[in-house]
């Protein structure tokens, strides 16, 4: 029960009095991987999927397509604010994101098209025309 009570109290000591876990490799910034929230969406014509990056350089994202898997990576780098004496708090998240999509066997893949606009990557992977649906019109036996 003594432990159970003592490791909330830690936690919080961590965190307040003892400062955050800094990046080693950096200045002493705090950095991380993180998740973009991402949207998929399909109609008849194409697979739709929507990224929010927002404050990610469009030249730090890099889609690839390798054995039906769609992988969208990047970097969101922190940019430093020299002009401060101390930094009171560093809340935005920085750092190397990945994600990857298996896509389905009806999209054509040499056709997939992506462009940034207001934070939001969009990605559009159009289907094949075979796989559009398509009506059939059904004949009667006797030709007509």
């Amino acid at each position: 029960m003594l432990t159970m009570t003592r490791r909330p109290a830690r936690m919080l000591d961590d965190a307040f009095f003892r400062g955050w876990p800094f990046n080693q490799e950096t200045d002493g910034t705090l950095t991380a991987n993180w998740i973009p929230a991402v949207d998929v969406f399909e109609d008849k014509d194409a697979v739709r999927i929507a990224v929010e990056v927002p404050g990610v350089d469009p030249d730090h994202i890099k889609i690839s397509l390798e054995q039906n898997v769609l992988t969208i990576s990047g970097e969101k780098q922190q940019v430093s604010e020299e002009s401060t004496e101390r930094v009171h708090r560093y809340e935005r998240a920085y750092g190397s994101f990945s994600r990857g999509f298996t896509l389905p066997s009806t999209v054509d893949p040499d056709r997939i098209e992506a462009q940034t606009d207001n934070g939001v990557l969009s990605i559009v992977i159009p289907k094949a025309e075979k796989a559009k649906p398509r009506q059939i019109r059904v004949k009667a036996a006797n030709g007509k």
